[in-house]
């Protein structure tokens, strides 16, 4: 596989492998039923999801026990994260590619990010806001570290590895035919469901 930037490096390498051992847990699965069931709640009952940086699936696993018969895609970049999303998802359902080169050629209720915007380099935003577009028919689901203005965090000793800006803002701006329509916040310090100080964002495609 060939990288357009040295953040996708970064996640198919060893970074990515440990990365699948930190984030794994009874405990993640609970926060994301709780996490999901309100983010995703104003979409019904989606039949179709694409996720993009999808690791090994906790999101889609929770999504799965929100949504019985949804079917679900997933996109990620890390060879040995796809192959365990894998054996959740099925082999025919996980792209293991960067989200650069996905081409989007379905289209699903929903297309989510979370947690992928901010490792993203800056100046390909503009792609990867295209691919989240031209794979919904629905809505588009962003769960990000939110900041008004951008800016770059160090980010476990790493430099240019997390920008926080507003992503849901930016992808609101470039295609007119989208709205808000829903908002949350969720904090690290929540006492029974928490989420690493995710703002999500539910846009909804006129």
């Amino acid at each position: 596989m060939e990288f357009k930037t040295e953040q996708e490096k970064f996640w198919a390498g060893e970074f990515g492998n440990e990365y699948i051992g930190r984030n794994k847990s009874a405990e993640q699965l609970a926060s994301n039923l709780n996490f999901f069931s309100k983010a995703l709640y104003h979409t019904g009952k989606p039949n179709s999801l694409i996720e993009f940086g999808a690791n090994i699936g906790m999101n889609l696993r929770a999504i799965k026990l929100l949504f019985p018969n949804i079917e679900m895609t997933g996109v990620e970049i890390n060879k040995t994260a796809s192959d365990e999303l894998a054996d959740f998802l099925g082999k025919e359902n996980v792209i293991n590619t960067s989200i650069f080169d996905y081409e989007p050629t379905v289209k699903y209720d929903v297309s989510l990010i979370k947690g992928v915007l901010i490792h993203i380099k800056p100046e390909m935003l503009s792609t990867v806001y295209e691919k989240l577009y031209q794979s919904s028919n629905k809505y588009i689901l962003i769960a990000e570290y939110y900041n008004p203005s951008p800016v770059t965090v160090n980010y476990r000793g790493h430099n240019d590895r997390l920008f926080k800006r507003d992503f849901a803002g930016e992808l609101l701006e470039t295609y007119d035919d989208l709205e808000l329509i829903d908002y949350g916040f969720i904090y690290k310090g929540d006492k029974a469901f928490p989420q690493d100080d995710i703002t999500w964002f539910l846009i909804k495609k006129r």
